[in-house]
């Protein structure tokens, strides 16, 4: 089985997108990440899902957790709205990483091996010089478990 196998459409975002419309990209689909593409439409990297959470959570919290057991629920909803006038490109962590991109013809061990060293819950397909789609960790698991 190749990474072809478990291919599927993904949707994307571009470095400039609003972070707010990723995170409900992310939200409405129930995705563990998104693709970040360069103007080229080829991948730039992967914003996991908890990278947008990042942007969103007061940094005193982060650095402290029990500092956020004292906001009520009213105020945190308001947290969100931090992401407000942001873009993807501030969501992303500050180092970049190595990315999680392969070829169609990638085995399924080597797609996990790339999640697993990346910590990438998907994986981006790139042949012939463009996008054709994602691996997601749910459809390897699926796939290798059913068999």
């Amino acid at each position: 089985m190749r990474a072809r196998d478990l291919l599927a459409d993904f949707p994307t975002v571009g470095l400039g997108s609003p972070v707010i419309d990723a995170a409900r990209l992310l939200a409405d689909q129930d995705l563990p990440g998104l693709i970040v593409v360069g103007d080229d439409g080829l991948p730039v990297t992967i914003l996991p899902g908890t990278q947008v959470l990042r942007l969103a959570v007061p940094g005193y919290c982060l650095d402290d957790p029990a500092l956020a057991r004292v906001v009520d629920e009213a105020h945190a909803d308001a947290f969100v709205r931090a992401l407000d006038g942001r873009t993807v490109r501030e969501a992303l962590p500050e180092r970049a990483r190595e990315l999680p991109v392969t070829d169609p013809d990638a085995t399924v061990l080597e797609v996990a091996a790339l999640m697993a060293r990346t910590r990438s819950p998907l994986v981006a397909v790139v042949g012939g010089g463009r996008l054709l789609g994602a691996v997601t960790l749910q459809a390897l698991l699926d796939r290798v478990l059913a068999t």
